[in-house]
């Protein structure tokens, strides 16, 4: 005869205590899960299709232009992404407080904010490719300077994430 184990999880109040200092770190990990996760895709992403363009042609500006036009269509595409789910989240929402009767409280989602948020957070990770790339003209120089920032970056990305977390910055990094 198996034995069935059972996981159990904290209700919500034991999980969301804040800290001495009064913050709430398990409500911070939400947006900075989504930050550090647009900023590491708006990085690699770009610098992926930065160094694929970088292999098929020794033109600097062709590698620069590819990978500003990837900065603006997946900081478009995680804006539109974050905006519809961010907006089902809120309808969700809504609906339970109208079964419930109630009021709308401080702290519903908010659509626009988490759009422009994932955009700005993929746009500062895809930064970091095109300033490495856009000041050298050495072919060679400029993929492994690609290359190095890029990695650096995640580091430095899983770092900053886990800083403000308060969480291990030698395991984020």
């Amino acid at each position: 005869m198996a034995t069935e184990t059972k996981l159990t999880i904290p209700s919500n109040a034991e999980t969301t205590e804040p800290s001495a200092d009064g913050t709430n770190f398990s409500n911070r990990a939400q947006w900075l899960r989504a930050a550090v996760l647009r900023a590491n895709d708006g990085l690699v992403s770009t610098a992926s299709l930065m160094m694929g363009i970088g292999a098929a042609k020794d033109d600097a500006k062709a590698m620069v232009i590819s990978g500003f036009a990837g900065m603006v269509a997946g900081a478009c595409s995680m804006a539109i992404g974050e905006f519809v789910s961010v907006y089902s989240q809120l309808d969700i929402e809504m609906a339970q407080l109208k079964r419930e009767q109630r009021l709308p409280q401080e702290g519903l989602p908010n659509p626009v904010r988490a759009a422009m948020a994932s955009a700005a957070a993929f746009s500062v990770g895809a930064a970091v490719p095109l300033l490495a790339a856009g000041f050298i003209k050495s072919h060679r120089v400029r993929m492994a300077v690609v290359a190095a920032a890029a990695t650096l970056a995640l580091a430095m990305f899983g770092w900053m994430g886990a800083a403000l977390g308060r969480a291990s910055v030698v395991r984020g990094g």
